[in-house]
C-alpha cells in the first residue's frame, strides 16, 4: 500500500500551532522477536523518530508525547519494521496492541480517528494482500487456469475499490477519510477516475472542515480540489480536434489561448528555466523559428517553473521571440496532466488545418524535417 497520503500532508503539518495537551499510549506486542517500539512524527522536514522504548518482559511499552494539537496529527508506533499510523489530538490516552504480526492484528482504543484508520486498514491491506496471491497464482498457472485468476482478481480489485469508497462516504467528515482518499492499488492512478475523484475529494474537504476548520488537512485537500478543477476546466475547453486547448498567462499577466495563435503549425512546447537546461534547446529553437515562422510556424511555449523571476529573467535574457507561458504551479499544473507530459523537455507539434498532433517530442532535424513536409 502507497504511503501517498503521508508524503503529500508532510508539509501541510507545519501550519498547525494551537494550544496543546499531553497524549499517552499505551499497550503490548507479544509473539515476535522485536524488543523496542519507536515513536515516529511527521514533520515538516519528514518523518522522525521522536521517541523509543525498550519492551517490558510482559511485552508492555509506554509512551507520552508533548505538544499534540487539539487537530489530529500523524504519528506512527514502529515496532519489528511496521508502521501502526496514529491520528492524535490533544488529550487523549490510547491502547495500541498486536500478537504476532502488526499490520494484521493490532488493536486500538482511545482515538475515534485512529480506530477509523484501524477498520479501514483491516479492510485494505487484507484486500492489498489477497490481490498479491492472486497475482502470484497467475504467474504460476497454465494458460487454461488463467482467465479465471484474471476474473477472480479484476472481481477482488471492484469489491476493494466498493468498500473503499463506501467508508470514504461514511466517514466523510473524518481526518482518516482523508487518508483512506489517497490510498492506491498497484498501478492506480485515481481512486475511480479524473472525474469522479473531485466529487470525492470535494465533498471530504467540505466535510472535515466544518468538523475541523483549523485543520492544514483542509488545506491540502482544498489545493487538491482546486487542482482538479482546474484540469477538468482544461479539458471541457477541448474543441472538435485532437488536442486540448490551453489558457495561461504571459509574463504581463495577460490570460493567452492556445487556440488563438494564427498558425498553419503551432509546436506547444514544454520546458522549465529552472532545469538549467534550456539554453541549448532553445538557440536551436529559435534557428528553426526564425526559417520558418513567416510560412505559418508558431511557438507556444509552456514553462512548468515554479518562481515568476527566474521565467521571466530567462525568456528576456534568451530573447524568445514566440509566446511564453506559466501558471507557476510547476509539476502540480493541470497542463502537464491534460498533455501527459511524464518529463521536461517535451512538446506536440500541431497542423492547424486538420486540428491533429502529427508529432511529438520532435527536435532539430527532425522537426525541421516535419515542417517541410507540412508547410
Amino acid at each position: 500500500m502507497k504511503n501517498t497520503f503521508l508524503v503529500i500532508l508532510i508539509a501541510a503539518l507545519a501550519l498547525c500551532s494551537c494550544n496543546s495537551k499531553d497524549v499517552r499510549i499505551s499497550g503490548k506486542f507479544l509473539g515476535l522477536n522485536a524488543k523496542s517500539v519507536y515513536l515516529e512524527q511527521m514533520t515538516a522536514s519528514g518523518q522522525a523518530i521522536v521517541d523509543s522504548v525498550e519492551l517490558a518482559n510482559d511485552g508492555s511499552y509506554r509512551f507520552i508525547v508533548k505538544d499534540v494539537p487539539q487537530t489530529p496529527s500523524i504519528y506512527n508506533i514502529l515496532y519489528n519494521n511496521e508502521r501502526i499510523p496514529l491520528l492524535l489530538s490533544a488529550g487523549q490516552s490510547l491502547s495500541v496492541s498486536a500478537l504476532g504480526s502488526v499490520l494484521a492484528n493490532y488493536t486500538v482504543s482511545g482515538s475515534e480517528e485512529t480506530e477509523l484508520l484501524r477498520e479501514f486498514n483491516r479492510q485494505y491491506i487484507a484486500g492489498v494482500q489477497d490481490l498479491n496471491t492472486k497475482i502470484a497464482a497467475y504467474a504460476e498457472a497454465g494458460q487454461s487456469a488463467k482467465p479465471e485468476i484474471a476474473r477472480l482478481y479484476t472481481a477482488k480489485q471492484r469489491e476493494i475499490k466498493r468498500d473503499q469508497i463506501s467508508f470514504i462516504i461514511k466517514n466523510k467528515s473524518s481526518i482518516a477519510a482523508v487518508y483512506a482518499l489517497y490510498q492506491r492499488l498497484p498501478d492506480e492512478q485515481y481512486l475511480v477516475n479524473s472525474e469522479s475523484d473531485l466529487i470525492y475529494f470535494r465533498t471530504v474537504a467540505d466535510a472535515v472542515s466544518k468538523r475541523y476548520p483549523t485543520s492544514p488537512f483542509v488545506i491540502t485537500l482544498r489545493n487538491d480540489v482546486a487542482r482538479m478543477e482546474a484540469q477538468a476546466s482544461l479539458l471541457n475547453t477541448i474543441e472538435e480536434c485532437d488536442y486540448p486547448d490551453i489558457v495561461a498567462d504571459d509574463m504581463y499577466g495577460n490570460p493567452t489561448k492556445l487556440s488563438d495563435i494564427d498558425a498553419s503549425v503551432i509546436l506547444v512546447d514544454f520546458w522549465a528555466a529552472e532545469l538549467g537546461n534550456s539554453n541549448a534547446l532553445n538557440a536551436d529553437l529559435k534557428q528553426i523559428y526564425e526559417k520558418y515562422s513567416d510560412k505559418g510556424f508558431a511557438v507556444y511555449q509552456v514553462s512548468f517553473d515554479t518562481s515568476k523571476a527566474t521565467w521571466i529573467q530567462t525568456v528576456q535574457e534568451q530573447k524568445l521571440p514566440w509566446v511564453s507561458v506559466c501558471d507557476f504551479r510547476g509539476q502540480a499544473s493541470p497542463i502537464m496532466g491534460v498533455y501527459n507530459v511524464r518529463s521536461l523537455p517535451a512538446n506536440y507539434l500541431i497542423n492547424r488545418t486538420t486540428g491533429h498532433i502529427v508529432a511529438k517530442n520532435v527536435y532539430s532535424d527532425a522537426l525541421e524535417k516535419e515542417l517541410k513536409k507540412i508547410l
